[in-house]
């Protein structure tokens, strides 16, 4: 079978490297890829956000079967795209893809059919936005309608920073016009938990569980990033939790979008919180997570091409999906001063020494003149695996330690937080 992923980050990485395992890949491709990519597939020059140049591309090289990774593709069409010239497809189609591309959608589905989120309302007009914070109770959250890379949700502690982030989304158009309408809602308490998971549109099928990192800095301080490191599986996440999550959560979600005629199909994310009321839906992503994806799937024991096809054909209850019961550690080296600008283009090394007992995941790489440099802010995931957490985050940090560029920055304190909970 000849395989193409689309994307170019660490969660496309750490697909790819789960595919490959399967004896009837013949082939593999990534679109565009990334330096880690390159050993294993061939790099082709699309962006992921090409609908027609892949289709094309993917028709004419006789593909038979496409993973369509990152958020924009999946908005903007490109299951549709391919299903349309014959060609099956990892992910939902457009229709279902918006339960991330809109969060006023999203949140007014979970409304109409009872799933548990944070109080909320949405807003279109910028002064009525501002008239309903002089009245809001602090912290709260002002989320972007649309698509972010991850930074359009604004934790506002005063009635100030809440009208600047309003503002910043509305008038200053800091995320384009994904900002043109915002969701202002309740701020929740408790432990977040990521939970990816497989489905057909029928039946529900959900990975280990893993804790995200957000922030920039050590003891989640500093400014909000696309994920800094994850670790799974999340002590927090109950056996008990997870069963309320699925009947209250993960079914109900499926056969809302069943009922609005946009069948869902591919990885369903759900960032939750554990409030004291219950569990709580945060977001929805339409993908695997990143950097969740990292901890999730070196976890997976079952064959992750098998799966995918059968979220196409249908077949997921007859599908195997079984984890591991041991633990896994990412830890992200990000480029200076991530998330704010950085410089790309410096040589990594140590990568070879780092992957003897570890697992080097490239994120914002690319192979120049025989070199791995940097080119994105999030660089590199290293993954440990061990039987308990506790040994996946001493031998993800130990390689960690072997990689050097210039500017390089981690945290230093992934996977504390759940130790801690694991020790109460």
């Amino acid at each position: 079978m000849k395989i193409l992923i689309v994307g170019g980050g660490g969660r496309e990485h750490t697909i790819a490297l789960k595919i490959a395992e399967n004896p009837a890949v013949t082939k593999l491709y990534a679109a565009p890829g990334n330096g880690g990519m390159a050993a294993i597939s061939e790099c082709v020059p699309f962006k992921a956000t090409d609908v027609a140049g892949i289709t094309a591309w993917a028709k004419e090289n006789a593909i038979d079967f496409v993973v369509v990774a990152p958020d924009d593709p999946l908005c903007l069409g490109m299951v549709d795209a391919l299903a349309e010239v014959g060609i099956p497809a990892f992910g939902p189609n457009k229709a279902a893809a918006i339960i991330e591309g809109s969060k006023v959608f999203s949140k007014n589905l979970m409304k109409k059919y009872g799933i548990p989120t944070a109080a909320y309302e949405t807003f279109e007009d910028f002064d009525a936005a501002v008239a309903y914070l002089q009245t809001a109770d602090m912290p709260i959250v002002v989320k972007a309608d649309g698509l972010a890379l991850g930074k359009g949700v604004l934790i506002c502690n005063t009635h100030e920073e809440a009208v600047e982030a309003v503002s910043s989304m509305m008038k200053d158009e800091k995320f384009g016009q994904s900002g043109k309408s915002v969701v202002i809602e309740e701020f929740l308490t408790g432990p977040e938990v990521s939970v990816l998971a497989f489905t057909d549109g029928k039946v529900v099928k959900p990975m280990v569980s893993s804790m995200d990192h957000k922030r920039a800095l050590d003891h989640d301080e500093g400014l909000n990033t696309g994920g800094m490191g994850t670790i799974a599986p999340n002590p927090c996440y109950t056996p008990e939790l997870a069963e309320r999550c699925m009947q209250e959560i993960f079914l109900p979600t499926i056969n809302a979008m069943n009922a609005e005629g946009r069948t869902f199909k591919g990885c369903l994310y759900f960032g939750l919180m554990m409030t004291p009321k219950g569990p709580k839906v945060i977001e929805y992503n339409c993908r695997f997570g990143d950097p969740e994806t990292q901890v999730v799937l070196p976890l997976l024991k079952s064959d992750l091409l098998t799966i995918m096809q059968a979220t196409v054909n249908g077949t997921l209850a007859d599908t195997e999906v079984e984890f591991d019961n041991g633990a896994a550690c990412c830890v992200v080296i990000a480029s200076g001063s991530y998330p704010v600008s950085y410089k790309s283009g410096y040589v990594i090394s140590g990568l070879e020494a780092a992957g003897e007992n570890a697992l080097v995941i490239h994120a914002g790489t690319k192979l120049v003149d025989g070199d791995i440099v940097t080119a994105g802010g999030r660089v590199l995931g290293v993954v440990g695996r061990c039987k308990c957490l506790p040994g996946a985050i001493s031998k993800a940090y130990e390689a960690a330690k072997k990689i050097h560029f210039t500017d390089m920055h981690m945290r230093s304190d992934i996977g504390q937080r759940a130790l801690a909970e694991l020790n109460k």
